[in-house]
């Protein structure tokens, strides 16, 4: 029997359970840490830094879990790692403007629909072969590196 589904999501759950651990444990403890530095400044660079790293480990980490439907371990990690500084580049570009104003959104996801149905049109045979040799180039920049 299927199990039937809470009114709150899971992600509405946590971050309910970080906010009363964080009322918990009270403000005071955030007062007794000492920042890393005395500037301002300097603490926001490094927390930017901490952040960006934090989220490039997790991107990977989900990429390589999902080329792992398809390839093992170690050709998925290749993979991730062939990436060139281009196509990070182009990448950063599009998911900031879809995800900083409604109209970016928009034209990227009419770019990326226009693509899925390019792909669709032409047949999944060469759509296949398409991305088999994106896949190559991918893993021979991995081995360049």
């Amino acid at each position: 029997m299927a199990r039937r589904r809470s009114d709150k999501s899971l992600g509405v759950k946590a971050a309910e359970g970080v906010g009363e651990a964080a009322e918990a444990v009270g403000d005071k403890t955030v007062d007794k840490i000492p920042p890393a530095s005395p500037n301002p400044m300097t603490n926001l660079v490094l927390t930017d830094i901490l952040l960006r790293s934090g989220g490039q480990f997790m991107r990977h980490a989900v990429e390589r879990t999902l080329l792992r439907t398809t390839y093992d371990a170690k050709k998925a990690k290749d993979i991730v790692k062939g990436r060139s500084m281009a196509q990070t580049i182009v990448a950063t570009a599009l998911a900031r403007m879809a995800t900083r104003s409604v109209p970016g959104a928009i034209l990227v996801g009419g770019g990326l629909l226009a693509k899925t149905l390019y792909d669709r049109r032409h047949g999944p045979r060469a759509a296949k072969a398409e991305g088999e040799r994106a896949i190559r180039e991918r893993l021979e920049n991995a081995e360049e590196k």
